[in-house]
């Protein structure tokens, strides 16, 4: 009988079990597919000879978490690999915005576009300078965060105060506009907010498009070196030298409540397995709510309010095995690990508006990866493992390129929405697909079917839109990890802070457990010690 079960092997699931081993606990991960990982995972389903990321593939947000930074997982074999630059965002006319880890190469890049702009940029990256380290502590601690967020709204003051929180919340068109006389600042900024759910016109999409930019600033877009499987090997290596277990092909089918608090699981195999302690649920909020809880140990208000909870965009991907480098027009794109390819900020709130209006873009925003120009192991020499993801509407209305697609993802859907996106690259790189030796194509049935938390390919387990936010994350008044029901947490991307690897709701998670459980007095002993430390008459 373990102190804690863990519900799913995903990043979150194995910072969770990692935590709570650190801290003498017994841990069992039990996990639906056959492989640890979730969505970060990696296999030569593509060509026996190129290495393709499943799922995910840059961390920008694993690079900068404290959470990862504290397991020390170089020590269980992960290493870091860059492109020589971050991102690059193309146009067809042979422009190009370039993001690279030397704020010099970025701003040069801007001027090309505005003379001036490269100032800006040093300006906003000026500000993050002053900020990131507090905000990161806010985003990586459990809400609400008091300590990390006192010391934030200090320097926010000190920065700027309301001017500055103006900014953060502006749609980034307007941020863009205010900000940059020519587009490729413009484009940054927007690209990287649509690696999210937001278009260019959300309310809070400048925030979150500079702070993607500024951490591509700061620790670039790293890949695992082999694969991003090797994240999940090391996370899982570590839990196992700390004696935890993880048992694979064991869906769970229920989270039983026993005298009014979390006891365990019950797996669709019929076996029971009795959590001493506590319960950790690494899995989709509305699954958590919905499938693996009765409703009689739920409140009828959060029942109601998971009728609105709503899901970030659908996700269709391509991954591909080229024979040789991507051929784009813009040459600085060649050595850029991800390409963001829209033709301007006009086709990037067409894509955002075909969206809202249940229709499959004409011509889709692209995230592209180039992952040997990353990573050398990925593929033979002189050859590229490529791939691409756009967003879909969950629910289609119509095809706004009129070629039938339907919605059904059957084969006929699949191809037409490939060739597509294949036409998309082509306008950036004529003769791209001259070099395609395979492609493998991941439809979002296709993506939920691997990853069970990935509704339809949602890939931040909620949208990351405002309303969905802090203390309205998951639902109106929660924003912790602690459910309704004692003894059971929720540690998936559906919690605070939400999507992207950084281990933060699995970390936040397991110590609401160990908090739970701490003796009594300990917590009084432990504030005691803590206010004679800083006062300098205990150490």
């Amino acid at each position: 009988m373990p102190d804690a079960v863990v519900i799913g092997a995903g990043p979150n699931g194995l910072v969770a079990a990692n935590v709570l081993a650190d801290a003498g606990w017994s841990v069992e991960v039990l996990e639906e597919q056959p492989e640890p990982g979730g969505a970060v995972r990696h296999d030569r389903g593509v060509d026996p000879a190129f290495v393709n990321d499943v799922f995910s593939s840059f961390y920008p947000l694993a690079a900068a978490s404290p959470v990862l930074r504290a397991l020390r997982l170089q020590d269980h074999g992960l290493r870091w690999s860059h492109a020589p630059s971050v991102l690059a965002h193309p146009l067809t006319d042979g422009r190009c915005a370039v993001l690279d880890r030397d704020v010099e190469i970025t701003a040069a890049s801007l001027d090309a576009f505005a003379p001036g702009d490269g100032d800006a940029w040093r300006r906003l990256h000026d500000v993050w300078q002053r900020l990131h380290s507090d905000l990161l502590g806010t985003l990586f601690t459990p809400f609400p965060p008091v300590r990390a967020g006192a010391r934030l709204a200090l320097r926010l003051r000190a920065a700027g105060g309301l001017r500055l929180a103006r900014t953060l919340i502006l749609p980034v068109r307007r941020l863009g506009e205010e900000e940059f006389r020519g587009l490729g600042g413009r484009l940054l900024l927007a690209g990287n907010a649509l690696h999210a759910d937001l278009a260019p016109e959300s309310a809070g999409s400048g925030g979150f498009g500079w702070l993607m930019a500024m951490l591509g600033q700061t620790y670039g877009f790293p890949v695992p070196v082999g694969g991003s499987g090797a994240l999940t090997h090391a996370l899982t290596r570590r839990l196992e030298s700390l004696g935890g277990r993880v048992r694979c092909g064991q869906r769970v089918e229920r989270v039983v409540v026993r005298d009014g608090r979390a006891a365990g699981v019950r797996t669709a195999a019929g076996d029971a397995v009795t959590a001493r302690r506590a319960v950790l649920a690494d899995v989709a909020v509305p699954a958590l709510y919905g499938d693996l809880l009765e409703p009689e140990h739920l409140p009828a208000q959060l029942l109601d309010d998971l009728r609105r909870f709503q899901w970030d965009f659908a996700t269709f991907k391509v991954d591909w095995a080229l024979d040789g480098p991507v051929p784009w027009r813009a040459e600085q794109a060649t050595r850029a690990g991800t390409v963001h390819l829209a033709d301007g900020m006009d086709e990037l709130t067409r894509f955002a508006a075909q969206i809202a209006m249940r229709q499959v873009p004409d011509r889709p925003f692209l995230l592209f990866g180039q992952m040997t120009t990353a990573d050398t192991t990925r593929s033979p020499l002189g050859t590229e493992s490529a791939w691409a993801y756009t967003h879909v509407p969950h629910e289609i209305g119509a095809d706004a390129a009129d070629e039938g697609i339907t919605g059904s993802w059957d084969t006929k859907d699949q191809e037409l929405m490939a060739d597509r996106v294949e036409r998309q690259v082509e306008r950036f790189a004529p003769g791209f697909r001259s070099l395609i030796r395979a492609r493998r194509i991941l439809a979002p049935p296709t993506l939920e079917a691997l990853d069970g938390n990935l509704h339809a390919g949602a890939l931040n387990g909620g949208t990351t839109a405002v309303h969905q936010q802090l203390v309205l994350r998951p639902v109106p008044g929660t924003g912790r990890p602690e459910t309704p029901v004692p003894g059971l947490f929720l540690a998936s991307a559906g919690a605070h802070p939400g999507g992207g690897v950084h281990g933060a709701p699995g970390a936040n998670a397991a110590r609401a457990a160990l908090h739970r459980h701490r003796p009594p007095g300990l917590a009084a002993a432990q504030r005691l010690l803590t206010r004679r430390d800083r006062t300098g008459t205990s150490r």
